[in-house]
C-alpha cells in the first residue's frame, strides 16, 4: 500500500508530492492532463511563498527563472499617473513575477530529485475509505482503470475538484457577476521592466473598467487582464458555475481595451495565449474528511486579487506535508492532522473576504498596506495546537506566529556568517534558545533529555552572544554579537520551538520548562 495519492500535478500538487517526499513518504501523483498546461495563469508569487522554496531548497531557482515585481504604475482615468515602489527590504525576499508553467517545471523537475513522477493521463474516477485506509479506482486516458489502496489522499486537483465531488462536500459561495479575460502578449511602452500597471475608468456602484498588466520574465511581455464587453460574454457562452474557462479574445478584442484606457494607446502584438473566465468566490465546508484532505483551488477559490490564489495552496501543502510525515512515521498523533483544517480554513476564509473587498473596492483604496498581501503576517496563534507558555505581549513573536529570519550568525570553524533560515532548513522541529554562557551544559543535559522522551525530529540550537562558549553535545551553538535574535525575537521568551513549516509550535522561558515537554508530549500522542 502506498501512504498518499495526490490528485492534480498543479503547483499545489506539485509542492505536496515534493514536501512528502522530502519527509520520506511514499506518494503517487495523478493528473488528468497528458502534459503541463503551457499558459500562464498564477504569476505572482508572495515573500513567505520564497520563504517556503527556501525551506525546501530551490527558491534559487525559481528567482532565476522569475523577475522582481518592483512596483505598481496606477493610472485613474482623470488622474496623473502615480508610480508606487514596493520597498520589501526588511523581508528575506520581495514579489517575485514568475509564470504559472515555469513553477510547474521547476517543481516538478524538484519532485523528480526524489525520484517521483507525475503519472500524466491519469485521474481519479473514485474512491472509498474506511478506518484501514482507502480503496481509489484510477483512469487512464486510454480507457485504462487501476484499483489501488492508499493510507491517505489529498485532492489538489482545482475548483471542480473530483476528490471534493466524492466526499460531498458543500463549496459555499457564489460567482463574482462580470466576465474576465486574460492574455499573454507583447506590449510596446516605456513601463520600466518589473512595473506592473493597472488603468481604471471608476464607475459608481459598479466595477471599474479596468486594464492590468503583470510583467513576465520575458522583456516586453505581460499578463493582461480586463473584464470582457457584454458582446464578447454572449458570444462565448459562459456560465455562473464554480469556476468557468472558455475560448479567449482576438488580440484586437484586448487591443481595444488598451486604446480606451491606456494613455497613448501602447501597441500590443503577438498574442500567445488569451481566455475567458468566470470567477467564483468559494470556501470548501470542509478541508478533510477522514483520510482524506484538500487543498488549493478544491478547497477556496476567489478573485485573483493580490496573487493569493495559487500561494495560499501551495502554503496549505506545506502545512499538510510535515503532519501527515509524523503520523504516518509514528512518532506524532493522528490528533494532529485535526490540525491543518483549524489552521488552514481560517486563511482560506480571509483570503476569500479579503480579495472579495479589494476587488469591489479596487481604485479606491486608501493608503496601501505594503505588508497585506506579502503573507508573512499569517499566523496560527487561535490553534489549538500552538502553545504560549510566556502569555501577551507586544513585542516578538508568538506562538503560531512565523518565525523570523535573522542575519550575522557565527559558528565555530565557519568563515562566514549564517542566516537563521538555514539553520531551520530541514525536517525536523528546532528548539531554538538564547543562552548564557552558564546555562550552555544546562541546555545540554535537557537536549538528552527530551532526545530520548520523543521520538520525533527534533534539534537543538543554542544562541549565545560570548565567543567563549563551550561547544557542547548533542546542541549546536551559534555566536549573536550583535544580538540580532533578542532584537527579531523579543525579550519575552527565551526558548522557542520552530515547526518544519517555520511557524512557532511553543515559547517559553526558561528552557527547561514542564510546558515545552507536554507540549512534545501531545505532538508525539
Amino acid at each position: 500500500m502506498v501512504d498518499v495519492l495526490v490528485v492534480g500535478a498543479g503547483p499545489v500538487g506539485l509542492t505536496m508530492a515534493a514536501e512528502l517526499a522530502r519527509h520520506g513518504v511514499r506518494c503517487r501523483i495523478v493528473d488528468r492532463l497528458e502534459k503541463p498546461s503551457p499558459f500562464c495563469r498564477a504569476i505572482g508569487v508572495t515573500p513567505r511563498t520564497l520563504e517556503v522554496w527556501d525551506g525546501m531548497g530551490i527558491a534559487r531557482e525559481m528567482i532565476d527563472a522569475g523577475l522582481w515585481i518592483d512596483g505598481l504604475r496606477s493610472i485613474i482615468h482623470g488622474q496623473p499617473p502615480n508610480d508606487v515602489h514596493q520597498d520589501l527590504s526588511d523581508l528575506p525576499y520581495s514579489q517575485l513575477g514568475l509564470p504559472q508553467y515555469e513553477t510547474e517545471r521547476l517543481l516538478a523537475r524538484h519532485l523528480g530529485r526524489y525520484g517521483v513522477a507525475v503519472e500524466r493521463g491519469t485521474g481519479l474516477h473514485s474512491l472509498q475509505q474506511d478506518d484501514s485506509g482507502i480503496s481509489a479506482k484510477l483512469e487512464r486516458i486510454d480507457g485504462g482503470t487501476e484499483d489501488a489502496t492508499f493510507r491517505y489522499v489529498i485532492g489538489c486537483d482545482g475548483a471542480h475538484s473530483t476528490v471534493r465531488h466524492a466526499l460531498g462536500i458543500a463549496f459555499e459561495g457564489e460567482a463574482m457577476p462580470m466576465t474576465f479575460m486574460l492574455g499573454d502578449v507583447h506590449v510596446a511602452w516605456d513601463l520600466p521592466r518589473g512595473m506592473a500597471l493597472r488603468a481604471l475608468r471608476l464607475v459608481e456602484d459598479a466595477a471599474p473598467d479596468m486594464f492590468i498588466a503583470i510583467p513576465l520574465p520575458e522583456p516586453g511581455r505581460y499578463r493582461v487582464s480586463m473584464i470582457a464587453s457584454s458582446e464578447l460574454t454572449q458570444s462565448s457562452g459562459s456560465d455562473h458555475g464554480i469556476q468557468s474557462e472558455t475560448r479567449g479574445p482576438a488580440l484586437e478584442d484586448i487591443q481595444a481595451v488598451a486604446d480606451s484606457l491606456v494613455p497613448g494607446r501602447p501597441q500590443l502584438s503577438d498574442l500567445r495565449w488569451s481566455s475567458m473566465f468566470r470567477i467564483s468566490m468559494r470556501l470548501a465546508a470542509q478541508y478533510r474528511r477522514g483520510r482524506v484532505f484538500l487543498a488549493g483551488d478544491a478547497a477556496h477559490i476567489h478573485p485573483p486579487t493580490g496573487g493569493q490564489g495559487m500561494n495560499t495552496g501551495i502554503q496549505d501543502a506545506y502545512n499538510l506535508a510535515w503532519k501527515l510525515a509524523l503520523v504516518l512515521g509514528g512518532t506524532a498523533s493522528e490528533k494532529l492532522l485535526d490540525s491543518y483544517e483549524a489552521e488552514r480554513r481560517p486563511v482560506g476564509a480571509d483570503v476569500v473576504a479579503r480579495t472579495r473587498a479589494a476587488s469591489e473596492n479596487f481604485g479606491r483604496e486608501t493608503k496601501p498596506d505594503r505588508l497585506a498581501d506579502t503573507q508573512v503576517r499569517i499566523s496560527y496563534n487561535a490553534s489549538a495546537w500552538v502553545q504560549d507558555d510566556v502569555g501577551h505581549v507586544d513585542e516578538g513573536p508568538a506562538a503560531g506566529d512565523r518565525a523570523p529570519d535573522v542575519t550575522g550568525l557565527r559558528r565555530r570553524g565557519v568563515g562566514f556568517p549564517i542566516r537563521l533560515f538555514d539553520i531551520l532548513r530541514g525536517i525536523e522541529h528546532v528548539l531554538l534558545v538564547r543562552l548564557g554562557r552558564e546555562e550552555a551544559p544546562d541546555l545540554a543535559a535537557f537536549a538528552g533529555k527530551l532526545f530520548s522522551r520523543s521520538g520525533m525530529p527534533l534539534r537543538i540550537v543554542g544562541i549565545v552572544q560570548e565567543e567563549s562558549v563551550d561547544e557542547q553535545a548533542g546542541i549546536a551553538l551559534y555566536r549573536d554579537a550583535e544580538n540580532s535574535v533578542a532584537h527579531s525575537y523579543g525579550s519575552a521568551a527565551t526558548a522557542f520551538l520552530i515547526r518544519p513549516d517555520g511557524y512557532i509550535g511553543w515559547r517559553g522561558k526558561p528552557f527547561p520548562d514542564a510546558g515545552l515537554v507536554a507540549y512534545l508530549d501531545r505532538l508525539s500522542g
